[in-house]
């Protein structure tokens, strides 16, 4: 049923869409926000009332809020968001969307992140087909300096934060050309799946952690064996 959803919602923006892909990607990166922002709402509430505290779970959720709203930037730096009717048409969405995502995540959190998968692996797809059909064109213009600020910046500390299947500084993105940032934005949407499938597993409370916080563990299991295992969970 989610699926069908997913699929009937990427049906219509196709439709809408079709031959405007930068405001297509405007409207899909601000909607694209919003589950995580729900996901932050919900742990804020729970861990205000007491039911659980998961600070490394509100980290990657808000540094993944924060890679989309620069992808965000990047599309608007592109010029879709030049027509009211896609801001409106955007706002709007996102606005609705809020609320569903906070109500299907208090009910049922791993069908909140499962739909969240659906939609990030299709947004996958989406890029991955753009790239393929317009390399050359990408390849020949530059890079929006918001991009390469996200990509290049001093402190990147956030961007590992999101790639929970990664260390920090494990990825480092090269950005030359419009080619590149396109296949950044593509493959944070793969880093994306990876954290959200993990976000489903069954012991997801106690294993899903901050890139920098199981760093952190493996320097020192590497330089105190001895006090890593006493403040180990058991």
């Amino acid at each position: 049923m989610i699926g069908l959803l997913v699929s009937i919602l990427e049906l219509a923006i196709k439709m809408l869409y079709r031959d405007r892909p930068i405001p297509r990607f405007y409207v899909l990166e601000t909607v694209a926000r919003v589950p995580y922002f729900a996901y932050l709402s919900v742990l804020h509430l729970y861990e205000t009332i007491g039911i659980w505290h998961r600070a490394d779970w509100l980290k990657v959720h808000f540094a993944q809020s924060w890679n989309e709203l620069h992808h965000l930037r990047i599309m608007e730096s592109l010029g879709g968001d030049k027509q009211w009717i896609d801001r409106f048409l955007a706002q709007h969405t996102a606005v609705v969307y809020y609320w569903i995502i906070v109500f299907v995540y208090i009910l049922n959190p791993r069908a909140a992140y499962h739909f969240m998968e659906l939609v990030e692996g299709r947004a996958h797809h989406t890029y991955d087909t753009f790239l393929k059909e317009h390399e050359a064109e990408l390849k020949a213009k530059p890079a929006p300096q918001v991009a390469i600020n996200y990509y290049h910046g001093g402190d990147l500390y956030l961007f590992d934060e999101f790639q929970t299947g990664k260390f920090p500084e494990q990825r480092r993105p090269r950005i030359e050309n419009l080619y590149d940032v396109f296949v950044n934005i593509r493959d944070d949407e793969g880093e994306h799946i990876k954290t959200i499938v993990a976000c489903q597993q069954p012991d997801a409370k106690t294993t899903l952690k901050s890139p920098h916080s199981r760093e952190a563990e493996v320097m020192l299991e590497q330089s105190q064996p001895e006090e890593a295992e006493a403040i180990a969970p058991h």
